[in-house]
């Protein structure tokens, strides 16, 4: 029963995620997440919505796709255990968007055991993550280095 009930609860997560008020008005759907919330992929078309002075991606709307990710996947990963919170980001813009541009975040193993090892040493860490968003060629469109604040609860 409690695998049924993770299962829905992942697949409302997924649907919600796609009519979150932000990610509506600027375009930014998820295209996949996996359950255990190691990897998840959205994507952006270019639309009068986004669509700058310039008729290229807005640079408010690409970062928007990149800014709940991490955090959320931290949250499902670490558990109850820990505060999790964005907590800065800069974005470097290397191409302007014509079109439909996606991003994709990862958190290995690896990254886990770091976190916690970090924050067991330290009581709190920031963690920077790079995010690439790249076009349908593949073309790197801008890159967000994005900083979660991680701590563990008292």
């Amino acid at each position: 029963m409690s695998g049924l009930l993770f299962d829905l609860r992942q697949k409302f997560l997924e649907k919600a995620i796609n009519f979150y008020g932000p990610y509506v008005g600027a375009g930014v759907k998820l295209e996949k997440v996996s359950k255990d919330f190691r990897y998840a992929k959205v994507t952006m078309p270019l639309t009068f919505y986004n669509k700058n002075y310039l008729g290229t991606q807005f640079g408010g709307s690409l970062y928007s796709m990149v800014d709940p990710w991490y955090m959320l996947m931290l949250i499902k990963n670490l558990g109850k255990g820990y505060i999790i919170w964005d907590k800065g980001a800069t974005i470097q813009f290397k191409k302007p968007g014509k079109g439909k541009v996606h991003a994709e975040f990862n958190l290995t193993q690896e990254i886990i055991d770091e976190i916690i090892a970090n924050v067991e040493a330290n009581t709190k860490m920031d963690k920077v993550f790079k995010v690439e968003i790249k076009d349908e060629a593949g073309t790197l469109i801008c890159e967000v280095d994005k900083v979660v604040y991680i701590r563990r609860k008292p």
